[in-house]
């Protein structure tokens, strides 16, 4: 499974999306802990929006077959003004 762009900013609402196999089905997408929307595309895409977050965090996916290998996304601060 891959996640693209694998970071954005730590507001959030970053829409990524996710590739893999066995997505159709998918009943939930986690970034760390916190829940994302998401849209099944295919069975090989789904497309999520980043909640608020901080820091390194795992992104897995849960469908009826179980939840997936996590993959790492990285929150990144806005630039210092």
């Amino acid at each position: 499974m891959s996640v693209v762009p694998p970071a954005g900013p730590t507001s959030g609402g970053t829409t990524v999306t996710l590739t893999g196999s066995g997505l159709s089905g998918a009943t939930a997408v986690t970034f760390g802990s916190a829940p994302a929307a998401f849209t099944v595309v295919s069975d090989s895409s789904l497309v999520a929006t980043t909640p608020t977050g901080s820091g390194t965090v795992q992104v897995t996916v849960t469908t009826p077959g179980g939840t997936s290998n996590s993959l790492a996304y990285t929150y990144t601060a806005p630039p210092a003004i």
